[in-house]
């Protein structure tokens, strides 16, 4: 598997996914975005917006190749002045605060000497965390990641705790699921079967989070937690500005800043000293943003 196949494979991942939200959303289109890259590449960036359940949501491919820039040369510690990357990402920000926002990413990243690896996450976060949802999600990813070795999801799921946690709240972003790094050949499994990992994590996405949509998407909600959503949305906010080494990465290979940004909900808000009332729905969800959960004791 070459990365001229892997970025197909990808490119046609990015298809089926937009077609299955558009399905499930049942309203709103994706609108497609084509650009190129000055240095080399470019990539496809779809936004769907004022849907019927996706308020706005994002999924963008991209394929990039050029010089390496040299705060990414020093970070990464590698010696090499060309690079390739290739993946997928994608946001859905519901309209429906019952519905919870959910973020993907798999990618692949090829230096001029040949060395590789892989990478990806996928984690979900409710406005009001239902634990039987959560552990339907990390059951799911669970499954995957025992066809390929024992200790990718306890390992992973270990990771994405540690990544989305927002150190500056004491919190983590949501339920979390998996995230993994620098995945190659030197962990036992061939590229060949990296690929076929990271692909079906891909492939899990639209199935698995149409069916927390369809779910969901019904239930009513109040002025309050329309509120409380808004102000949820702040803390993802935070995460993918302050944290979020993908954004980072795109920025410092001057990758194109609309599309990195896809990632914002369309409306959010700070409110000093929000109050959180004892006993509440919110102090809840906030009591739950805990590193170390065992969410699949809730089946």
């Amino acid at each position: 598997m070459n990365k001229e196949q892997i970025a197909v494979q990808f490119r046609a991942l990015q298809d089926t996914i937009t077609q299955t939200i558009e399905n499930t959303d049942g309203s709103a289109k994706f609108k497609e975005d084509l650009w190129m890259r000055s240095e080399g590449g470019g990539g496809r960036s779809r936004v769907l917006e004022n849907g019927q359940i996706i308020e706005k949501g994002g999924v963008n491919f991209s394929a990039v190749h050029g010089p390496l820039p040299d705060k990414i040369k020093t970070k990464l510690e590698v010696d090499s002045d060309e690079f390739f990357a290739t993946g997928v990402s994608l946001i859905m920000h519901p309209e429906n605060p019952h519905v919870p926002v959910v973020h993907m990413n798999i990618r692949y990243f090829e230096l001029g000497n040949g060395s590789y690896w892989f990478g990806g996450g996928i984690d979900l976060t409710p406005i009001y965390i239902n634990k039987k949802e959560a552990a339907f999600f990390h059951n799911a990813l669970k499954l995957i990641c025992d066809k390929y070795k024992d200790d990718f999801y306890p390992k992973f799921k270990t990771w994405a705790d540690d990544y989305f946690y927002l150190s500056h709240r004491n919190e983590t972003r949501g339920v979390g699921g998996i995230f993994f790094d620098h995945l190659n050949d030197s962990i036992g499994l061939s590229k060949d079967e990296l690929f076929n990992f990271v692909i079906e994590i891909g492939q899990l996405f639209a199935p698995l989070y149409s069916e927390i949509m369809k779910t969901n998407t019904a239930k009513t909600y109040t002025a309050k937690e329309k509120d409380w959503q808004l102000h949820r949305r702040g803390r993802y906010v935070e995460f993918n500005l302050l944290q979020d080494k993908g954004t980072r990465f795109g920025i410092n290979t001057n990758g194109r800043t609309e599309s990195i940004l896809v990632s914002m909900p369309p409306e959010v808000k700070w409110t000093y000293q929000y109050e959180i009332k004892p006993d509440s729905p919110e102090a809840n969800t906030i009591d739950q943003l805990k590193k170390g959960i065992d969410w699949l004791q809730f089946l």
